[in-house]
């Protein structure tokens, strides 16, 4: 009897490759663990892998670089460029020509305010985190909306303080599901929802593992991509692109993905400060906003690095490319099990097997 589980647990384990699991199935716990614990580490193209075997079917290729004002976010209407700094907000055209800014922003806000994050577009609209940010956390947080085409403020919704949310970094606008997405620098462990129409506060969402200072944040094809400054300059350090997926988006807690390292000099210039993101939709490009130049001790420019008198801002530009997928023979597909689990599943059922032995 002890030997007649080895072959069932074979079997087990070589039927996992094949097999589709519900939401309700056990076997989902162990594809979602091996998914966040296996396979989320970046390769230089994008994407995951698992050993050798690329998960990831997308590719980000540098296309320009695009000197700016702002060093806080960055948006586009698929024309334009709008740029945010701390206390700014900017237009520029696709080739980096500034063509209007608003030094002023916060003059007409409900409650005061001192510091913008990265910013996202909807429907003639640029979409803020405004806040006032002193002694490591922000107070009086909205999300305030200015007019794309003359970045004069026409309306704001407050935050909801009972959320546990403290600091807003960035947000973006998921057209999808209706509703505005905002992060927290000093609490990266969830991101806020909020309606996109009334302001209303919608609920958060758990991030394991958490992401270390979370800049920036965009809604792309369904899923949720953040850039985290998680990588220390001094030590020449990457910073990095998270993903959270589309099928978790209405779920309390999910597992995020590592998507991209940013390699210098393959995507940076040089080591810095990553800040916000968001997607052309109209020409499927990635744009970046980073800083260089001045070393960030807890958010604040310091002095400035040897090589540098200034402060630089840069919008980073990428091409995206998706390869085209075969749902039947692409493993990690929404509810495949990966051949993670087959492994899993395979090892465990001799682990099994010695210990009845014994």
């Amino acid at each position: 009897m002890k030997l007649f589980l080895f072959p069932f647990l074979v079997a087990v384990a070589n039927s996992a490759r094949v097999s589709r699991v519900s939401e309700s199935s056990p076997f989902l716990m162990h594809e979602y663990l091996y998914d966040d614990l296996a396979a989320t580490i970046g390769d230089a193209k994008g994407g995951r892998k698992l050993g050798n075997e690329p998960i990831g079917h997308r590719h980000y290729e540098l296309k320009k670089i695009v000197d700016v004002a702002g060093r806080q976010g960055v948006a586009t209407n698929g024309t334009h460029y709008f740029v945010s700094g701390s206390t700014s907000l900017y237009t520029y055209d696709m080739e980096g020509t500034l063509l209007k800014e608003n030094l002023n922003p916060f003059v007409e806000l409900d409650k005061a305010a001192n510091h913008f994050g990265d910013i996202g577009y909807y429907d003639g609209q640029i979409y803020t985190g405004a806040e006032w940010f002193a002694d490591g956390r922000g107070r009086d947080i909205q999300i305030a909306l200015y007019d794309a085409e003359t970045l004069n403020f026409t309306r704001s919704f407050p935050w909801e303080p009972d959320s546990g949310q403290v600091e807003v970094s960035a947000l973006t606008v998921d057209t999808d599901n209706g509703l505005v997405w905002m992060t927290d620098w000093v609490k990266g462990n969830f991101i806020y929802s909020y309606n996109l129409t009334d302001g209303e506060y919608m609920g958060k969402i758990h991030l394991r593992a958490e992401v270390e200072w979370t800049q920036g944040i965009a809604f792309y094809k369904g899923d949720l991509y953040i850039t985290a400054d998680d990588g220390v300059a001094d030590r020449k350090e990457t910073d990095n692109l998270w993903k959270v997926p589309a099928e978790t988006l209405g779920q309390n807690a999910t597992y995020i993905r590592h998507e991209l390292s940013f390699e210098v000099p393959e995507h940076f210039r040089d080591w810095g400060e990553i800040e916000g993101i968001d997607f052309n939709r109209e020409t499927d490009e990635m744009i970046v906003l980073t800083n260089r130049g001045r070393r960030i001790v807890l958010g604040t420019p310091m002095e400035f690095y040897p090589g540098y008198t200034k402060e630089i801002h840069e919008v980073y530009v990428f091409s995206l490319v998706d390869d085209d997928i075969d749902d039947d023979d692409d493993d990690t597909s929404a509810g495949a099990t990966p051949h993670a689990f087959s492994l899993f599943s395979a090892a465990l059922g001799l682990a099994l097997v010695a210990s009845s032995l014994n």
